[in-house]
């Protein structure tokens, strides 16, 4: 039986007031069965073992109408009573291997796990599956201490993969805040490669408590979520197969074709480039949104994102200016673009500097899936600890300058493939050589003029730019972040080469003006960027041991 059960939706029922109302807690998990429940686990820490015996037969006869498991929840004598399929057990409950010796071996046992040893003891005293979290705080679990987050269940996951065995066999389910704004972002994420070619443990089902109990109907709800959990993600949506061309010479040659294909999809289709950024550079990067062909918004209230992901541009989530306020209005945006699979850039401007901004960059990598992550140096390494890797290294970023470069390029090139395997998107590390990687593919771009080091928000436009592209140009967003890079730093270039330009201050409207020019010889099939490229393919990138998983 244990070895058969479906987890992918997995209910688990709450009888309480603020939960389930003053409704039948039999009706609503009937209706949920009805909508694609897989399994349901009864749970009910107040009632006595009376009413307890009395609720949970009904819902067994409920869960046998659609051959679906029924579990109870720590009361092993319960589910004796009952004859039910199994139970779930709590790290305060009974131990697994005198509830095995109670039920049986054909009964399903489930545990609660927080931690590799926890999950560790788990499966050696015989769990069936695992329930894995406490992933966000929920109405029932609100206390902070327990939340693992995604880095914790991924923790976990990778220790069950690695040891083999029956760790690897078992099966997980995660809990805690997943919905139906946010299941397949879940689903996502947790699904973290080591390498290009690995398929490493994933979970095998999401525990539902509110989503399905707490609606107005259940069997909707329920379906909705199975519908969502079957179903592809609009920002996974794309992309053509990823691989290298054998010569080096003819997958520069390829990419150079696509930039410039890029650039006429900018020009053509003008993707709104919607910018959640600091006021320092709103003027700025409207600005070069325009000369590139875009078409610019700032709007930093997050209530606004729902109406604008629909009209097929981008999100640049800019952390220059980090407020409690700000980061509610950029989760909004977030999760709007998301749902509608509009591509999201994030800038994690000065993410090392302080704690308050560290913080917030773990809150955003949770609360939403990025196709793109760009910084320098010091903000990338940051945005690996946040992602869950340690890195052997006490460098202190001291704002939003990038400071010398601490790595090689290959090294370089090691962190962003390796960063950008595990999240599944790009990222574009930036500096006098950019590397960009979406973990199998890693590029390496020494275009560009040292004025761009000069003047307030280049790295910030540059965001804006590749926001640009990846609306315009969704096949690759890899081949689309070059496309952009190249466009953004080749125009530098020429720019820095005009006779009237003396220094920073003359550069910034000759930037622009070759933005505009450079884009539009492109797009009209005059000039191709191969003419300026300065493009290395970056392969097999030897292992520089700097980051380790926690």
């Amino acid at each position: 039986m244990a070895s058969q059960v479906d987890y992918s939706l997995y209910l688990v029922t709450d009888s309480t007031e603020a939960i389930l109302g003053s409704r039948d807690l039999i009706e609503v998990v009937a209706q949920a069965l009805q909508g694609g429940v897989t399994i349901v686990q009864y749970r009910d820490k107040s009632s006595d073992t009376g009413a307890l015996i009395s609720t949970a037969k009904k819902l067994h006869e409920e869960c046998r109408k659609h051959n679906v498991p029924l579990l109870i929840n720590d009361r092993v004598d319960v589910a004796l009573a009952v004859g039910c399929e199994g139970v779930h057990l709590g790290q305060d409950d009974m131990n697994i291997v005198e509830a095995r010796r109670l039920l049986g071996d054909k009964k399903i046992i489930g545990a609660t796990v927080s931690s590799v040893e926890e999950a560790r003891i788990a499966v050696e005293r015989g769990a069936d599956y695992l329930g894995i979290g406490t992933l966000y705080a929920t109405q029932t679990k609100k206390n902070t201490k327990e939340i693992i987050g995604v880095n914790g269940i991924r923790r976990i996951l990778r220790y069950l993969d690695e040891a083999g065995g029956k760790s690897s066999d078992v099966k997980t389910v995660c809990i805690g805040g997943v919905n139906a704004s946010n299941v397949q972002r879940v689903i996502h994420q947790l699904y973290a490669p080591r390498s290009p070619s690995s398929k490493p443990k994933t979970i095998d089902g999401v525990a539902i408590v509110s989503a399905i109990v707490g609606t107005k109907d259940p069997k909707e709800a329920s379906s909705n979520l199975q519908k969502l959990i079957k179903s592809t993600p609009p920002f996974a949506k794309s992309t053509d197969p990823v691989f290298w061309l054998e010569k080096n010479e003819d997958e520069i040659a390829a990419l150079v074709k696509t930039a410039d294909r890029a650039t006429a999809a900018v020009h053509s289709k003008s993707p709104l480039s919607h910018n959640m950024t600091n006021l320092v550079v709103q003027n700025f990067a409207a600005n070069v949104a325009l000369a590139i062909g875009a078409s610019p918004i700032m709007a930093n209230y997050g209530e606004e994102a729902a109406d604008l992901s629909q009209l097929g541009g981008a999100l640049v989530v800019n952390m220059g200016t980090v407020t409690p306020e700000g980061l509610l209005n950029y989760k909004k945006a977030i999760t709007a673009y998301n749902a509608a699979g509009g591509p999201i850039v994030l800038d994690p401007v000065g993410a090392g500097a302080t704690s308050v901004r560290r913080d917030a960059l773990s809150q955003l990598l949770g609360a939403g899936y990025f196709d793109l992550i760009k910084g320098n140096e010091r903000e990338i390494m940051t945005v690996a600890r946040a992602s869950g890797f340690t890195l052997d290294d006490s460098s202190q970023q001291r704002g939003v300058d990038s400071g010398d470069s601490m790595f090689s390029l290959e090294q370089r090139a090691y962190l962003v493939s390796k960063i950008a395997l595990r999240e599944r998107n790009v990222v574009l590390m930036t500096g006098a050589t950019d590397v960009v990687s979406d973990g199998v593919r890693t590029y390496a771009i020494s275009n560009g003029h040292a004025f761009l080091g000069k003047i307030t928000g280049s790295g910030c436009t540059l965001g804006t730019t590749v926001s640009a592209y990846l609306a315009a140009w969704p096949q690759d967003k890899l081949h689309a972040a070059v496309a952009a890079i190249l466009h953004f730093e080749i125009a530098a270039e020429y720019a820095a080469k005009r006779e009237d330009v003396k220094g920073p201050g003359t550069f910034v409207p000759a930037f622009i003006d070759n933005l505009f020019a450079r884009g539009g010889l492109v797009s009209e099939g005059k000039e191709s960027w191969g003419k300026d490229v300065k493009l290395a393919c970056l392969k097999d990138i030897p292992d520089a041991a700097l980051l380790k998983d926690e």
